[in-house]
């Protein structure tokens, strides 16, 4: 059977009374047409793709002269869903957006697509396998990686990552993988990006309710925003040196799984007692932080699905980033809203690192029951982490990955959220 597609078309004029009072969309024999208002925001278009979707539209042609790039995409961010196929006929562009687009296309939906995955195809092997393959698709040349598994993270120290994975069948892994346009083996690191990789999070001994468990294929969503993130920015003309430290694990319940009371000592020296073995993912980043400092970049990012405090403070609309670096945040802000992506400062003090108490380490893995700021002294244990934590480091916890339900503006899954502001960070701050 041959598929139909529908014409789709932008207007700023009304649509006709019959429609409803502000219809957002009519129809006629032309097609469907999305009315604007002069000052329209992207999230219209958004919404309208998001609508022509749930109606069962998954093939269409975007017609007339008002699109441009931004606005092609923000109709393909609501348009694409998970599952079934969906097709767009693109407008004229030019060969700039012709070739933004086409970035974006295939970085930010192999995003969104890693993070859909199920957990039972996705193990910490693979992830770091795949994570690879995409920037070696990117760029042939001046890049190479390893990939450290089971057994050798502990004999090499990495505490962290080791331990939360130990309790797992699938053996968990570091991907270190070293982007150096230069050539020069001995030319500096610019930046470091340390991604949390949790394939698939149980809680450990403290476990999840069904409830909060059925969504956590999605709690690698860190690791893969900030493998997206330099994938675009190299295809974007990215031309310092880049390291990437995915830190990769199953969090599951067996004989051989950690337990509370433990005590995890790293390489720099802290030893952390374990009090909930579901706030892990502070624990890998650990070990991937460590290795970061030791190349003393300009520039540090972290990025995790980390904690459920900063999605309860901004919902899942917003990226939460977290820093003591005030310029630097700005500086992101800046280009999240060049990138029409939303981020929201959440607060992080010195007070915060000491929140995290300890009788038989230096630090606890969660903050006493009197501090009840699960974002900030979630970043405050990594800072810890960070040799230089006042300046170049910011911390984001990914509240806007995923989302467990569709809304208006996206489909239910991975949204992608972020990628694109990093890479706008990562090219404004390498010039």
């Amino acid at each position: 059977m041959e598929k139909q597609i529908m014409q789709v078309s932008l207007s700023y004029q009304a649509a006709a009374p019959c429609w409803g009072k502000n219809a957002l969309i009519s129809s006629s024999e032309q097609g469907i047409v999305i009315h604007l208002k002069p000052q329209a925001k992207l999230c219209a278009i958004q919404s309208a793709g998001r609508r022509l979707d749930s109606q069962g539209i998954h093939h269409v042609l975007l017609a007339g002269d008002d699109w441009d790039l931004e606005k092609s995409w923000a109709f393909w961010q609501g348009f694409r869903a998970p599952k079934g196929a969906r097709s767009i006929e693109w407008p004229n562009l030019s060969e700039n957006e012709k070739k933004e687009l086409q970035y974006r296309i295939r970085i930010i939906d192999w995003v969104r697509d890693i993070i859909n995955a199920p957990a039972e195809e996705l193990s910490p092997e693979q992830l770091a396998q795949r994570s690879a393959d995409l920037l070696c698709e990117t760029v042939k040349d001046n890049i190479n990686y390893r990939i450290i598994q089971g057994e050798e993270l502990a004999k090499q120290k990495y505490s962290g990552i080791y331990t939360v994975g130990r309790g797992s069948s699938r053996p968990p892994a570091l991907l270190v993988l070293d982007y150096n346009p230069t050539g020069n083996l001995k030319a500096p690191v610019f930046a470091c990006l340390v991604g949390k990789g949790i394939t698939f999070d149980s809680g450990g001994y403290s476990i999840k309710p069904s409830s909060s468990m059925n969504s956590m294929k999605a709690d690698m969503g860190g690791a893969a925003m900030l493998t997206g993130a330099l994938a675009l920015a190299i295809s974007r003309g990215l031309k310092q040196r880049v390291k990437l430290f995915l830190c990769i694990a199953d969090n599951m319940v067996s004989g051989n799984a950690f337990k509370l009371g433990d005590i995890i000592r790293y390489r720099n020296g802290k030893s952390v007692e374990i009090m909930n073995t579901d706030a892990e993912g502070r624990l890998v980043l650990a070990d991937g932080l460590i290795d970061a400092c030791k190349e003393k970049p300009a520039l540090i990012i972290d990025a995790a699905t980390l904690t459920g405090a900063a999605k309860i403070a901004v919902g899942n609309d917003y990226q939460s980033v977290l820093s003591f670096d005030d310029k630097l945040v700005a500086e992101l802000m800046s280009a999240a809203e060049m990138e029409n992506e939303l981020f929201w400062r959440l607060p992080l003090a010195e007070f915060h690192r000491r929140q995290l108490p300890s009788g038989f380490a230096d630090l606890n893995n969660i903050a006493s029951p009197s501090h009840t700021a699960g974002a900030s002294t979630a970043a405050a244990f990594l800072s810890h982490f960070v040799e230089n934590y006042h300046k170049g480091w910011l911390h984001i916890d990914c509240s806007a990955a995923y989302r467990k339900s569709a809304v208006n503006l996206w489909a239910e899954g991975a949204t992608g959220i972020g990628v694109r502001t990093i890479a706008s960070l990562l090219l404004k701050k390498a010039k």
